[in-house]
């Protein structure tokens, strides 16, 4: 078992040791619109997180009928505030507000989100860049496990902007070769069988089956969803795939720690590039 909270917890003292040596404060802000249970307690995880590794953090929250200018207007002034290094706006927004308008209206050396369109096509090109959390907290997870990368069959099952198509991009960046599987894929259980490392991004509750999974391969669960039953489950059946894989994360406690972990070192890696060591 990979244990992500465990990685997590030296991730984030790394950073907490960094920001000490640093001469000024990193500073987060977080915007909140609406009262969407789930996002609320992200957002406190991750003011939480930020405070505990000496980053000044702050949640900004707007009502649900916010109008798209007004949370535009606020983007714009922590964009123009020298003690504002990472901007977040917590996703998903009310469905008045276009998404797309709001993550490029973030100044893309403040989004420590990774979702700015040039900060995905540096990614795209090999260039520096602020990398999305999730996916860059799974590959410290893989480089955690020990897991050999260079020439390694990966599938990344899912294809979406925020995990799927930034985690094939960091793969094929460590020398893998990449396949992306999704829902129009045929013979998806034979394509996971192939793989010698899988990472499922789905948001489709333990879709991927034990027989799914070829023996010794390294599966990384990224989804995360609460039965009718109360349990918390992500989208490998975990029993099943845990008596095939050679390394496996759980949910909860594997890639969501990262995520948050991951958050704070973009946050640091921001402002150092802004304001230098």
């Amino acid at each position: 078992m990979i244990d992500g909270k465990a990685v997590a917890a030296k991730l984030r003292a790394t950073v907490a040791v960094r920001v000490a040596s640093l001469r000024f404060t990193p500073g987060l802000a977080v915007i909140l619109v609406g009262d969407d249970p789930a996002s609320a307690v992200y957002v406190r995880s991750k003011d939480r997180a930020a405070k505990e590794a000496g980053i000044a953090a702050r949640t900004i929250r707007m009502p649900a009928d916010t109008p798209e200018v007004l949370l535009l207007a606020e983007i714009a002034r922590l964009n123009a505030d020298p003690d504002t290094d990472g901007i977040l706006v917590q996703l998903p927004l009310p469905p008045h507000i276009d998404a797309v308008a709001v993550i490029e209206a973030i100044d893309p050396a403040k989004d420590v989100d990774g979702f700015h369109p040039l900060n995905v096509g540096a990614l795209a090109s090999g260039r520096p860049a602020l990398v999305p959390c999730t996916p860059a907290g799974v590959m410290k997870l893989l480089h955690h496990a020990g897991v050999q990368l260079s020439g390694a069959r990966a599938l990344v099952l899912g294809r979406s902007s925020i995990v799927g198509r930034p985690m094939a991009l960091l793969l094929l960046a460590a020398d893998a070769t990449v396949t992306i599987a999704h829902s129009r894929t045929r013979d998806l259980a034979g394509e996971c069988r192939r793989a010698e490392v899988l990472i499922a991004a789905t948001g489709r509750p333990e879709m991927v089956r034990g027989d799914w999974i070829g023996e010794g391969a390294t599966v990384i669960d990224v989804g995360i969803d609460r039965l009718p039953d109360g349990r918390l489950v992500g989208d490998v059946a975990y029993a099943e795939c845990a008596e095939r894989a050679g390394a496996i994360t759980p949910v909860p406690g594997g890639v969501g720690p990262m995520t948050i972990a991951c958050l704070l070192e973009n946050t640091v890696e921001a402002a150092v590039r802004r304001r230098g060591g």
